[in-house]
């Protein structure tokens, strides 16, 4: 069986598959077009690259687009067996047939206020067997004698044969059941993700300043540790809870995201600690601005750390801006674009601040189109 082309799908940023498949969906639920007539879809894509989540970020989004509540069923078909997903057999009340008690991860809400989202993880893990024992799920809604509820959305992801991690060939015929999207590393989706869910500013700053460090995964190498979105969110999760020294878990950190980018990331942080006063910064005070880049990235997402905890002090913003005005061009548009990442609607907001609107008269044209 030849192994499926990823040359002929199209690839999509993390941001771009949440933006796409968030519009069907809920342009479904708007016009009542039934969830069973639109194909089951298929992420593909590394370790760590976001596929996972990137349907909970679907899920918060139809949940506000839509005022309806979402429930993700998490199914990681590598654990099952083809005889799980239809469920164990006991007899009728009667004794005279066979009947099949359905498995609990499929006993969904079926009510009209809730948007179940069935997530069939590591599919392409699976082996052939159960992948074909998912071909019911994916075209015909059913599995075994079990019907899934007309509100629920199936959606599938797995790694890729190239990738050598455990993954096995798909067969052709649940393939052609699915629609494929191939999720491809991108920095600037995962800044705007970063922000808005408070990953440490220092995982932030210095990927703003060494974006190719996001993603190292690499098959060719037997490497167990290596840089990629996942790896570099849980780094930040460990800073925060020991205190955001890279020096006082480097080691912790190697075993992350691997020895090289943990190296890097601490050389990097030694310009963090000559960074000016944020507080001062916010307080309407102005101290000088760095001059090197690598310093400038770093204080773009120190300020935009500092605005995220603060985002509802206004005047704290307003001072920040007022200080923006004095960054260079570029990092002055950087760190507009950043606010307005930290929250949904949070540019309506800022658009209630005098600086940030003489900021867009003096500015703005470096945005060059892309404010939201």
């Amino acid at each position: 069986m030849s192994d499926l082309k990823m040359s002929n799908i199209p690839q999509m940023t993390v941001g771009k598959t949440v933006e796409k498949l968030t519009v069907l969906y809920g342009g479904a639920v708007q016009n009542g077009v039934p969830f069973k007539t639109l194909p089951s879809v298929m992420l593909w894509g590394p370790p760590g690259v976001g596929k996972s989540q990137a349907i909970r970020q679907i899920a918060r989004r139809l949940e506000n687009d839509t005022g309806k509540k979402t429930r993700v069923t998490d199914v990681r078909l590598l654990l099952f067996n083809p005889i799980d997903l239809r469920g164990i057999p006991t007899a009728n009340a009667d004794k005279t047939l066979a009947i099949w008690l359905k498995p609990q991860i499929f006993q969904m809400d079926d009510s009209e206020d809730v948007i179940n989202l069935l997530f069939l993880d590591e599919i392409s893990a699976a082996p052939q067997s159960v992948q074909a024992a998912a071909y019911q799920i994916t075209l015909d809604r059913v599995v075994g004698e079990h019907k899934l509820p007309d509100n629920c959305v199936v959606l599938a992801a797995g790694n890729r044969v190239t990738d050598k991690s455990v993954a096995f060939k798909m067969p052709k015929a649940l393939a052609n059941r699915l629609l494929h999207i191939e999720i491809e590393g991108s920095f600037k989706s995962w800044k705007e993700w970063a922000i808005g869910h408070g990953v440490n500013e220092k995982i932030v700053g210095f990927l703003s300043f060494r974006p190719n460090f996001l993603m190292g995964f690499d098959p060719a190498t037997d490497d167990l540790a290596f840089p990629t979105p996942r790896s570099w969110e849980m780094a930040g999760n460990l800073l925060d809870l020991s205190g955001g020294s890279v020096d006082d878990c480097f080691t912790l950190l190697c075993g992350l995201v691997g020895t090289g980018a943990a190296m890097e990331l601490r050389t990097w942080e030694k310009i963090w600690r000559e960074l000016p006063s944020v507080e001062d910064i916010f307080n309407g005070k102005t101290p000088p601005v760095p001059t090197k880049p690598d310093a400038l990235y770093a204080l773009v997402s120190a300020m935009t750390a500092y605005a995220r905890e603060h985002k509802d002090d206004l005047m704290r913003v307003s001072h920040s801006i007022a200080y923006a005005l004095r960054l260079p061009p570029d990092f002055s548009m950087v760190l507009m674009q950043d606010y307005m990442c930290i929250a949904p609607e949070y540019k309506e907001q800022l658009l209630s601040v005098p600086d940030f609107t003489h900021w867009l008269s003096t500015k703005g044209s470096l945005l060059n189109g892309r404010t939201k």
